[in-house]
């Protein structure tokens, strides 16, 4: 049969025609040959180039939870947490947790920063992390650095799986003012006392291969803590840079990237210090915003790197585009 543009636009036409008679049918025809498949999820994590540094952040779960009030903006009033939620288009009764650790290939060492919920988080969603370090094809033997933010569960349960250290050919980098707080300071009576049950089963069984550390040490060339103490005692953040470019490992110092950030002297249920919290906030994002360095924190949206421009009072989390591709 001759084939022409005439014949071609008849034959569009009708089907066209065809379409628009019969759209129920075709739209349960589609629905019924493609159920939803809500078990199925992506990869889990996100990878990038810092000059010479492969960044790859891992996703270990998230989990939803009420607030963001009083956990955030616990001396304001519910009110106001919810016009500024609302102001963001984000629910005022509602609010989903990520936890994200980082993974940085520098070409010599194989540093991960912080190691999620570990077995604990797996029965609610989270603990995902060895699982998406295997997806991203890395072994978990392949690191040689563990380095800790923080000495909270959600950062350490990852360290063990049962009795046997999920790392096994690592070395580990934690504070030494962390270390001397958890590990001195009676924290039977704290809220804070089920990270001391973390630590308890999770960090004392590797204290022969740590390290403690204190701000502004290098533990790997291109790696630098940097103190940021409020939410615990000896919380640090981590700045990398390679090839002239620079990206700051948060850790927890702002848990919401609208409430810590936007509203950075606002009271965090989980910080130990509140004061010392607020101001390590402010430091540490007046840096960021004035220096145009991209960062990224623990409990950000997940892929959870972004830029902070100055706001009101505060500061507005930018996520990353296509910055780390070009």
């Amino acid at each position: 049969m001759p084939f022409n543009r005439r014949s071609m636009f008849r034959a569009g036409a009708a089907a066209t025609a065809l379409a628009l008679s019969t759209p129920h049918i075709m739209t349960r025809a589609a629905f019924a040959a493609a159920p939803p498949r809500p078990e199925v999820t992506n990869s889990g994590f996100h990878r990038f180039m810092l000059g010479e540094f492969e960044i790859t952040v891992i996703l270990d779960g998230m989990r939803t939870f009420e607030g963001p009030h009083p956990t955030f903006g616990a001396d304001r009033n519910a009110g106001e947490v919810q016009s500024l939620m609302e102001a963001n288009f984000l629910p005022s009764d509602r609010m989903v947790g990520q936890f994200n650790p980082v993974l940085v290939n520098t070409g010599a060492d194989l540093i991960l920063f912080d190691t999620g919920n570990g077995p604990e988080g797996r029965e609610v969603g989270t603990g995902q992390l060895a699982s998406r370090i295997a997806a991203s094809g890395y072994s978990l033997s392949d690191v040689t650095i563990v380095a800790i933010s923080h000495l909270h569960a959600d950062h350490i349960n990852g360290l063990m799986e049962g009795d046997r250290p999920t790392f096994g050919k690592a070395r580990y980098v934690v504070g030494q003012a962390e270390w001397d707080f958890w590990t001195t300071a009676d924290v039977s009576r704290m809220p804070a006392a089920m990270h001391a049950t973390a630590i308890q089963r999770k960090v004392l069984p590797l204290r022969e291969k740590m390290t403690f550390i204190g701000g502004d040490v290098s533990i790997t060339p291109g790696v630098t803590s940097m103190a940021a103490a409020g939410h615990t005692p000896g919380h640090m953040a981590f700045l990398l840079e390679s090839a002239g470019r620079k990206l700051l490992l948060t850790g927890d110092t702002a848990n919401h990237f609208v409430a810590s950030l936007q509203k950075p002297d606002w009271e965090v249920s989980f910080d130990m210090d509140k004061g010392a919290a607020a101001s390590s906030r402010r430091r540490i994002f007046d840096m960021l915003a004035s220096e145009k360095i991209p960062f990224i924190g623990y409990h950000m949206p997940h892929p959870s790197a972004g830029y902070v421009e100055p706001l009101e009072a505060g500061f507005r989390f930018v996520p990353v585009s296509y910055q780390f591709l070009i």
